[in-house]
């Protein structure tokens, strides 16, 4: 995603709060604004009509579920990424919505500031949480997945520059641009070490990478 100027869609049914954050956003020089939903459905579509860098989307809209329209939009475009943003901090919410692919999950209570630079992080390729929902995703990870391997002696030395990269929270793109190799090699490898070391998303290796052993 460009970092010069980072396009966001906002999808919020609440619209004193929508307009807060898109007055908040737009007030920045490298982000714009492109679209606002109040609901999933108008969301989605203006999601695949705009390709926006980055939708920001409500976890719980009426009746409505962002995860499904998570889902869609990802189904949708590669280039789309989709941070929640939320009153909930039910892990149950939280861990839903990263194993459906979200590139964030930030709470409504968080400062402007904190969102703004959540924000920059993401349009440079990285995965964004409010801080104390990562020891919920450490723990889910402890408690419900497979054990790894105890280290990563099992990978080839591409696939533990490739797991260092995905840690360090950089895209398929941007992994490739830095080792000179295509995107298409650089989702092999991602699938070959996810395999060896019984992960089931990027998500995982790079928590997994990141937690001292």
């Amino acid at each position: 995603m460009p970092t010069e100027c980072c396009t966001v869609l906002l999808v919020d049914d609440h619209p004193l709060f929508r307009s807060g954050v898109a007055q908040l956003i737009s007030s920045q020089p490298d982000f714009e604004v492109v679209g606002e939903a109040a609901c999933c459905e108008d969301g989605v579509a203006l999601a695949e009509s705009l390709n926006p860098d980055i939708v920001l989307m409500d976890m719980h809209m009426g009746d409505s579920s962002g995860i499904d329209a998570l889902r869609r939009i990802k189904d949708a475009s590669r280039c789309t990424e989709v941070i929640m943003l939320t009153v909930s901090d039910a892990e149950q919410d939280f861990l839903r919505a990263v194993r459906a692919g979200a590139k964030g999950y930030l709470l409504k209570g968080s400062e402007p500031e904190e969102i703004l630079d959540k924000l920059r992080l993401a349009a440079r390729g990285q995965t964004v949480f409010t801080e104390p929902l990562m020891n919920l995703l450490l723990g889910a990870m402890r408690e419900g997945a497979p054990a790894p391997p105890p280290d990563a002696e099992c990978l080839t030395t591409r696939e533990k520059q490739i797991l260092q990269l995905i840690a360090a929270g950089k895209s398929n793109k941007h992994i490739a641009r830095e080792l000179n190799i295509s995107d298409g090699t650089v989702k092999v490898h991602v699938k070959n070490l996810l395999r060896k070391l019984n992960l089931q998303s990027r998500l995982e290796a790079a928590v997994w990478a990141l937690t001292p052993s």
